[in-house]
């Protein structure tokens, strides 16, 4: 079975809800749109879309689903949110629980689900085009505040990736074409340049000096609504587990821009 075919991304996510597919979803179905996701009562839905709108970088919704529906119409018909990532964070109050590999139990009618554009989705891309994805890749706090809604706000989360001059051309170009995944990087260069925090990354590992011939890119980054709804300490948030993000049935090509 090739790849790039809609069933694909139909078999890793059968794997997954049977249990037999825990790990991380890099690597994963090369070529189709992985979404980061974020469920939460529908009081505090409007808020948090409000928040994503007013910080569209970091946060490009879509799609987002009715309340107490755990199929993703759009991207993922065949789908089940309460199922079908490998890992899911539960949040309550604020306070993080146990990792789950199903939410069926805490599933409500009053929950609603976003999707939210992750960079994965252009990896396959840029491994084409001969940028690297498979290492010098954290995830980083700022001290760029985002514009608040509601209980949601704080700082701008990036991703930083280390690539060769060369290769940070290509890699610019290449996002560019993904606005609905972060697009291009906010910010080439100096990490203080934008608060970056490299002695504290979320993921990613601790930060070693940059070796001479890289240069540091900056993409904004979908924990960021995540990392706002935490803050918020709604009585019940869910998310995808790091590195656990949703798999969908769209291709990475059909959000990309001339």
């Amino acid at each position: 079975m090739k790849a790039d075919t809609p069933l694909e991304s139909q078999r890793i996510r059968a794997e997954i809800r049977a249990g037999r597919m825990t790990g991380t979803s890099r690597g994963l179905a090369h070529g189709f749109v992985q979404v980061n996701l974020a469920i939460m009562p529908k009081a505090y839905a409007f808020d948090f879309m409000l928040y994503c709108q007013r910080n569209q970088r970091a946060c490009p919704v879509l799609e987002v689903l009715d309340a107490g529906d755990p199929v993703p119409h759009r991207l993922a018909p065949n789908a089940d949110l309460r199922t079908d990532c490998a890992r899911y964070s539960v949040f309550i109050d604020g306070e993080r629980q146990a990792d789950r590999t199903d939410i069926t139990d805490l599933w409500r009618d009053d929950l609603v689900s976003f999707l939210i554009g992750s960079g994965i989705t252009f990896d396959d891309a840029f491994e084409r085009a001969g940028v690297p994805t498979d290492k010098d890749r954290w995830v980083l706090r700022t001290n760029q505040p985002t514009k608040p809604a509601g209980p949601f706000k704080g700082d701008l989360i990036v991703t930083m990736r280390w690539l060769t001059p060369r290769q940070a051309i290509t890699a610019t170009q290449v996002s560019a074409r993904f606005p609905f995944n972060h697009g291009a990087p906010i910010h080439i260069g100096d990490p203080a340049a934008i608060g970056a925090d490299t002695t504290h990354p979320m993921f990613g590992g601790p930060v070693p000096p940059m070796p001479p011939d890289k240069t540091a890119l900056f993409w904004a980054c979908g924990v960021t609504p995540q990392s706002a709804a935490e803050a918020a300490r709604l009585p019940l948030f869910i998310v995808h587990a790091a590195a656990h993000s949703f798999i969908t049935d769209m291709r990475a090509t059909d959000l990309m821009t001339p």
